[in-house]
């Protein structure tokens, strides 16, 4: 990391289109934040194969034996110029290969050199760390490679433990990864030669939220490592680090803004909110008409998530749920069973929504319309992976119209009205309401209302640690809820 006075981290320089300054106006920046990543230069190339882009032949023969027969244009775009030192950031849009785009060229430089620890790469959910640290050990099979996961709600102890041996890769969150930095004072010294740093969801990961433990993070870094960015959409922070930078780095960028995938069919229901539910209900009876074989249903919050998956369950639809306030070993079995296809239907917040690739999702069904307009690339993302089709379809409520004309200016395109006869939705009325009732009553029995109230106190409590909320902005919360 050099100094903020010389910002130096991407290149104006773009394999295609410039970058769109369209931007969610909603999405929370810290423009000082964004100065702590400047680095170094960039040219481009284009290749065709993974042995044109400079790859090792045991690295070429990997990817051939996992069924990768070409690089994509994300790959092709950035592994020769990682391989050649330079720090880079790539924008392509979800299933287009961009974990394999830095990978790659990690396990052919550590094969060079082989260290501890040698690349620490930093995503924002626990799920995809999981499925980033599945991809380095199948990319990695042809070499001794010693990789280990750091995220939150395992083990502490048994991670540093891990830590201290030194892996080659380390995949973590960056509040668990900043937690060990600042715990344990022997930690520090285990990334003292740390040659790559990556930021996979780097949209997410510099929001303000996660401010705080990325410094942490980057002030036990060295600063002669490389830098890799890599995100699907483009947001203020990350336009605001390509400007500051300008020269210093390679940019790639795949596609132009917010475009979601040619092949995604892009649906919606304007529906009464209080009967959001039956709609919902009625969506999943006709799967089997729509050849559908799995779905998403992504909701705004856990309350929501845990809700919808025991009233479904009380009308007989086998589902598994996937949020936070599960531990990770049933976060980790829903994902599993869901990805199996012993189970059709995943109930998730947006800790699914990003970079999760499962090849057999059909649809994805929108039961909340998302807050950060963004957010909506990325769930749509689940679905229509490496040039698939599939589906999404969001269910609108009067309070929802403003989201989805902020949603629909910036795709670029309008949804479609999805077009169902109200008779036969309302058929199923009662059965659902009494299925209601029979879930909030278990809510209410099983303790999931007051360990929401006892989170919701620990994350206000966070905040305020953190800066980002005043005791007199929190007064002013609680008078509005009485109210």
């Amino acid at each position: 990391m050099e100094d903020v006075a010389e910002p130096s981290i991407f290149s104006r320089k773009s394999l295609q289109q410039p970058v769109s300054r369209t931007v969610s106006k909603k999405e929370p920046t810290s423009a000082a934040f964004v100065e702590s990543f400047l680095s170094e230069s960039g040219e481009e190339e284009n290749n065709a194969s993974f042995e044109g882009l400079g790859l090792a032949e045991w690295l070429v023969r990997t990817c051939r034996e996992l069924g990768m027969k070409k690089p994509t244009p994300v790959q092709q775009g950035c592994v020769s110029q990682i391989l050649a030192g330079k720090d880079v950031f790539g924008l392509a849009q979800t299933g287009s290969g961009k974990t394999a785009a830095f990978a790659l060229p990690i396990l052919q430089k550590l094969a060079e050199n082989p260290y501890g620890v040698y690349a620490l790469v930093l995503t924002p959910t626990r799920e995809l760390a999981f499925q980033i640290s599945d991809q380095f050990k199948a990319l990695g099979s042809g070499m001794n490679l010693r990789n280990t996961v750091v995220i939150g709600g395992m083990d502490m102890t048994a991670q540093a433990k891990a830590l201290m041996q030194r892996p080659h890769v380390v995949i973590a969150t960056p509040g668990r990864m900043r937690d060990h930095l600042t715990n344990d004072p022997d930690i520090a010294a285990v990334f003292a030669r740390t040659k790559f740093l990556v930021l996979d969801e780097a949209d997410r990961l510099l929001e303000v939220g996660f401010e705080q433990e990325i410094r942490v993070v980057l002030e036990n870094l060295p600063s002669t490592r490389q830098t890799l960015l890599f995100s699907a959409t483009m947001t203020s922070n990350l336009q605001a680090l390509h400007e500051l930078s300008m020269e210093k780095a390679f940019f790639y960028q795949a596609y132009e803004g917010f475009k979601t995938v040619e092949a995604l069919q892009q649906e919606y229901l304007f529906i009464p909110a209080n009967v959001k539910d039956v709609y919902l209900m009625h969506v999943m009876s006709t799967l089997e008409d729509r050849e559908v074989r799995s779905v998403i249903i992504f909701a705004s919050s856990c309350r929501t998530c845990h809700f919808l998956s025991l009233m479904m369950a009380e009308l007989e639809t086998d589902t598994v749920a996937l949020h936070s306030m599960k531990t990770q070993q049933q976060r980790l079995a829903s994902l599993s069973r869901f990805k199996s296809g012993q189970v059709p239907i995943l109930i998730a917040t947006d800790v699914a929504s990003r970079g999760l690739d499962i090849p057999t999702v059909d649809m994805v069904v929108n039961y909340d319309i998302p807050r950060f307009t963004r957010d909506y690339v990325h769930r749509v993302g689940r679905t229509a992976r490496a040039g698939r089709g599939g589906c999404a379809l969001s269910l609108v409520t009067q309070y929802d119209v403003d989201l989805i004309h902020d949603i629909e200016e910036l795709i670029g395109k309008k949804l479609e009205e999805c077009q169902v006869e109200e008779d036969q939705v309302l058929k199923g009325i009662t059965t659902i309401y009494k299925a209601k009732r029979v879930a909030m009553m278990k809510m209410v029995d099983s303790g999931f209302e007051d360990k929401l109230k006892s989170r919701k106190e620990l994350k206000l409590k966070a905040l305020m640690e953190k800066g980002l909320l005043s005791p007199t902005k929190l007064k002013g919360r609680k008078r509005k809820k009485l109210v």
